[in-house]
């Protein structure tokens, strides 16, 4: 992989781990006792917790928000692992063999971390 592809990859990782970190901005905050963690919240609509049905639609929210945040974490994690990879210059190299990964699986998906042929 030649350094212009690289630069490539690089600015398109760099603006979905700022898309995805929107994405969790939206629905909690940062984890400051687990650095990458997220904590997820749900709308701040008071709840009059006389109310069971409200109650109960706000545990909902939270549960929905506590997947979605789980897999956007780990979306930004991968991001964030290729990029480092860029750092190291070890980007574009399978994993699992040692050998290019296809430039059409990195146009796929940058953060690909092993070929087609020892895809996960």
């Amino acid at each position: 992989m030649n350094k212009r592809d690289t630069e490539k990859f690089k600015k398109k990782l760099v603006a979905e781990c700022a898309g995805l970190e929107t994405e969790l901005n939206a629905i909690g905050q940062k984890d400051p006792s687990a650095p990458g963690g997220w904590d997820v919240s749900t709308s701040d609509i008071k709840v009059d917790s006389a109310d069971e049905n409200e109650v109960a639609d706000k545990f909902e929210e939270l549960e929905e928000n506590a997947g979605i945040a789980s897999k956007l974490e780990g979306q930004l994690n991968e991001v964030k692992a290729a990029l480092d990879r860029i750092e190291k210059g070890t980007y574009g190299i399978c994993e699992t063999c040692g050998k290019a990964i296809e430039i059409e699986r990195l146009e796929a998906n940058p953060s690909a971390r092993n070929s087609i042929k020892h895809k996960h």
